[in-house]
């Protein structure tokens, strides 16, 4: 038996829903906030790919050694990296500079010595997951189910401060791309918007003062506002740094904010941004920044709600 997967795929994604719901013959997980990994064991090497297929292997080596010690000789998982805070909760922040111990939550397993399971019911690649990471590795870990109701899979959720709800249908195949098979409530209001820009810096502040945000909608990059809050001086200097070759003359935004002092910027930079919320007119309220991601391109940024 040959130690290659046959093929490739494109990680599959959930839609967002507005409301917590209960179906019958749906599964309920907890909703990570880290980088989404498709780990690919072909014999004794081990590939770790991001959703827009950059190579992720030396990033995280040591979850790569676990998923390599794992008994199937062919495998390929999807799933999460996830750093946890003291209360047990993913933090995204936490990723940023790996100064947590990361581990990998898996929640389905595609192909597994030799036989493809794309096709099959969702109940039975998670058996067949189980028993993949069997012995469990303590850089490894299965998706946590958070009750088998929806409606008290969200109290649960916003009992601990997750960031939201995973509901999947438990009959389902793996469909690359977004897919009704699998849907989204959040909690917590966590999402990634397009680095349009920055203002002059205020008083003590060095660098520059805020980030101009943007999501598209359409073939437009429409204005969500800017934030301020979430930096240290460090990363206030290693993010000015990484604007200067991107800064351009005129803004990318159909609708940039009237203000001086403001720099533009080409929209390739995706920063993840925590909210209160998105307000009437499609601003940000109380917007935090948790870190720039290299995982998604600025182009596939849409606005909150907008699939």
């Amino acid at each position: 038996m040959s130690d290659r997967i046959p093929f490739r795929v494109q990680p599959m994604l959930a839609t967002l829903v507005r409301e917590p719901f209960h179906n019958s013959g749906w599964l309920y997980e907890e909703k990570y906030d880290g980088y989404r990994l498709l780990a690919y064991k072909e014999g004794s090497r081990v590939t770790l790919l991001s959703r827009n297929a950059k190579d992720r292997t030396g990033t995280f080596g040591e979850i790569a050694q676990a998923v390599a010690a794992l008994a199937p000789r062919t495998l390929l998982l999807d799933g999460e990296v996830v750093a946890f805070d003291r209360r047990g909760v993913s933090r995204f922040q936490l990723l940023q500079n790996l100064q947590t111990a990361s581990r990998f939550a898996v929640f389905d397993c595609l192909y597994s010595d030799g036989t493809d399971l794309r096709r099959k019911p969702l109940a039975d690649r998670r058996a067949a997951l189980e028993k993949a990471v069997q012995p469990r590795h303590r850089a490894i870990l299965l998706a946590a189910r958070i009750a088998d109701n929806g409606l008290k899979a969200y109290e649960t959720a916003q009992r601990k401060g997750l960031e939201g709800v995973l509901a999947k249908d438990a009959s389902s195949p793996y469909v690359e791309g977004r897919s009704r098979y699998w849907l989204k409530f959040k909690v917590h209001q966590e999402d990634e918007f397009v680095v349009a820009g920055y203002t002059a810096p205020d008083g003590s502040r060095q660098h520059f003062g805020a980030l101009l945000l943007g999501a598209y909608d359409r073939d437009k990059l429409v204005y969500v506002g800017k934030v301020g809050t979430g930096f240290t001086h460090k990363s206030l200097a290693e993010l000015y740094q990484t604007f200067q070759p991107l800064v351009r003359s005129k803004p990318a935004l159909v609708d940039p904010p009237r203000e001086r002092g403001v720099t533009y910027l080409a929209p390739r930079l995706v920063a993840q941004i925590s909210y209160s919320e998105l307000t009437a007119d499609r601003k940000l309220r109380q917007p935090v920044f948790l870190g720039l991601r290299d995982d998604k391109r600025a182009r596939d940024v849409t606005m909150p709600g907008i699939q």
